[in-house]
């Protein structure tokens, strides 16, 4: 309430879970919390908003200046929050408030001023790294399936030498054959996407469990765009074999065989 900062009124406004937790069955308002030695009467709860700036508000309880210097016998504040009219006003009211803190310390800049835009680009400068990292693991665990998917299918192309010389002595033309060797890579890289989509969610769920406040959901796009870049892989390093066996002379595959 408006009234002398100074003083140390015995007011409180609790956070929504402390709220839960202390009178989950009655209200809140009018009521007496010790804190310590000292007795505030809870005149205000906030709505449940969560974590922001590295702490829970809805585990706070807010209490005059004043009363809080008392309580922890000191004459320091640790961290001062302000809140700008709108997104615009940001970067003036930091700068204001640098000001104002640097002439009432003598003209000593003591101080620092953090903004949320700041935070946030600096998560965002530490995910894209991250993003970039993970990427890098990503495509070089590609190319070591793309290696094994054209392995397994070099050595399905020798040991069906004799079927494929066979097809082309019936006429089969070398699209049929190509196709046919292609569709068995894309078959072997789906199993493989959809065996990794299935741990990559049993892992998101296990995650969600153990950290419920965390949002380990991963996007629809994410989940198209690795399924296809899977099937993609797979086609890419089975071309090569595909290609191999249509070239095959029907002649020299069947005496192979």
């Amino acid at each position: 309430p408006a009234d002398d900062w100074n003083r140390a009124a015995p007011l409180m406004v609790l956070g929504a879970t402390l709220r839960a937790e202390l009178f989950p069955n009655e209200a809140a308002l009018g009521r007496f919390v010790r804190v310590g030695d000292r007795r505030f009467r809870v005149i205000g709860v906030l709505a449940a908003s969560g974590s922001g700036l590295g702490m829970n508000t809805d585990e706070l309880a807010i209490v005059p200046v004043s009363a809080a210097l008392a309580m922890f016998n000191t004459n320091t504040l640790f961290r001062v929050l302000v809140e700008a009219r709108n997104r615009d006003a940001i970067e003036p009211a930091k700068q204001q408030v640098g000001a104002i803190v640097q002439a009432r310390h003598d003209g000593e800049q003591d101080v620092t001023v953090i903004t949320q835009d700041a935070l946030l680009a600096t998560f965002d400068k530490l995910l894209g790294t991250l993003t970039l990292a993970v990427a890098g693991i990503a495509a070089i665990s590609l190319a070591v399936a793309g290696i094994l998917v054209m392995n397994v299918m070099l050595v399905a192309v020798t040991q069906r030498t004799g079927e494929i010389g066979l097809l082309k002595a019936l006429g089969a033309p070398a699209r049929t054959i190509r196709l046919a060797f292609l569709t068995e890579a894309a078959m072997l890289s789906t199993v493989g996407a959809l065996v990794g989509y299935l741990l990559g969610e049993s892992g998101a769920f296990a995650l969600r469990q153990l950290f419920p406040v965390f949002p380990a959901y991963p996007p629809h796009w994410a989940v198209i765009a690795g399924l296809g870049t899977a099937l993609g892989t797979g086609l890419l390093f089975g071309f090569m074999p595909a290609r191999r066996a249509a070239r095959l002379d029907p002649v020299q595959a069947l005496m192979k065989h």
